[in-house]
């Protein structure tokens, strides 16, 4: 866990206190390839920061009966179609994954593995209040067609996270607004599949001091759980949340109190990102 996602945790964790909400933890290893003992160590680091979660710890790699039930149910509805492009291909040929232009609408281009798609109304917008940043709107023409099966057989985040969403009866989603784009994505799946629309909150990106995306190297730095007062202290400022220089002296329990206590979202409503000075 880097500080971005510290970030992200601290203040979905925030928000839903201070509307005495439950804060769920659920983690994404649909991914074959993600990395032994980093579940168990990213619980550690929330632990350490005071982050304590509400009810059981849910891993979607033990709920893919779920989601193979609703791509079924995808699949009757007949808004699925197979496609045999890969993301090398697409980029080959100067296409990006995410504005996939419709190539296997009529059936899979190439011999091999393919993945499931579903067919995304091209000249539909999509229009939501996002509680953070307002009024939001993806284009007509702006999503492709959303991948809910990868060609490895894998279920795609964007259909896990639906699925999740309404079997845990999530009311309020708050993340970092590098996933505001897949929010129209994941509309278009709940009213696939019949299912209610959360509230999203999409939450400021830390970026480097010159604006820019935020360095690999400093996002790979290791949290010092030797004191997370004063990281969450920092999180709290870079959010304009004013909290009280002292504060920073103080154990992590207490600085999360102050900040469900003073929690004031419309400080930074409207905000995409936020540079990161110093240190953190």
């Amino acid at each position: 866990m880097h500080f971005g996602s510290l970030l992200a945790a601290c203040a979905s964790f925030i928000d839903a206190r201070s509307h005495g909400g439950r804060w769920l933890v659920r983690i994404e290893d649909l991914d074959p390839r993600s990395v032994p003992g980093c579940a168990a160590q990213m619980l550690q680091t929330l632990e350490a920061f005071a982050l304590h979660w509400d009810g059981a710890v849910e891993y979607q790699s033990r709920r893919t009966a779920h989601y193979q039930r609703s791509l079924e149910r995808l699949h009757a509805a007949g808004v699925t179609f197979e496609c045999s492009c890969s993301r090398a291909q697409l980029a080959h040929a100067g296409v990006s994954s995410n504005r996939y232009p419709g190539t296997c609408r009529s059936g899979p281009r190439r011999p091999g593995p393919t993945a499931t798609r579903v067919r995304i109304d091209e000249h539909r917008a999509i229009t939501f209040e996002d509680r953070f940043q307002g009024p939001c709107t993806c284009p007509p023409g702006s999503l492709g067609d959303v991948i809910v099966r990868r060609r490895d057989g894998v279920f795609s985040y964007q259909l896990a996270v639906v699925v999740d969403d309404a079997l845990q009866g999530v009311t309020d989603v708050v993340r970092g607004a590098d996933l505001l784009e897949s929010t129209g994505w994941q509309i278009l799946l709940q009213e696939a599949l019949g299912l209610p629309r959360p509230r999203y909150a999409h939450l400021p990106l830390i970026t480097e001091p010159a604006g820019g995306k935020l360095a690999k190297s400093r996002r790979s730095v290791a949290l010092d759980p030797a004191r997370p007062g004063a990281q969450l202290h920092e999180i709290l400022r870079l959010l304009r949340q004013r909290p009280p220089p002292p504060l920073s002296h103080a154990p992590a329990r207490e600085v999360l109190a102050w900040a469900v206590a003073h929690w004031n979202p419309a400080a930074f409503h409207g905000v995409r990102t936020i540079a990161l000075s110093g240190t953190a």
